[in-house]
């Protein structure tokens, strides 16, 4: 029997930023995802721990980055998505993906994907499959 092994998806070229925005001080989620997304290909920046969101959306539009993790633990994922989102379009920005990863509650999913978030992954979710779907995105 001759099975086809897939290529794993490829970020190659790809620019990612990953922020921890507001007061959150955990960031080992964070630092695996930037990792994995490096492993798979990309170019991560990260900007370390409790930046706010205007000073992440500067480096995002600074580095000229093809997406944007944000990283958020507290519980205050709506607002500070939110409040990106406003930052990006006071700039002008309105192609940059934003993804969230985190503590994320089931009913929070769909309203950041109103907002526009392109990908919503919690820690219950493998790796491989978190590139997947960011590369999937990012095509």
């Amino acid at each position: 029997m001759n099975e086809t092994t897939q290529a794993p998806p490829s970020l190659k070229g790809k620019r990612i930023l990953i922020a921890k925005p507001g007061l959150d001080g955990h960031d080992v989620g964070a630092k695996v995802i930037a990792l994995a997304l490096r492993d798979a290909g990309a170019n991560v920046i990260y900007t370390g721990l409790r930046k706010s969101p205007a000073y992440i959306v500067q480096v995002a539009v600074d580095e000229d980055v093809d997406a944007l993790g944000l990283s958020i633990l507290s519980g205050s994922h709506m607002e500070l998505v939110a409040e990106t989102f406003t930052e990006l379009a006071t700039r002008g920005v309105s192609d940059m993906a934003v993804f969230v990863g985190g503590t994320i509650s089931a009913g929070d999913r769909d309203a950041l994907r109103a907002l526009g978030v392109k990908g919503v992954f919690t820690s219950d979710m493998r790796l491989a499959d978190v590139v997947a779907a960011m590369a999937q995105a990012l095509k």
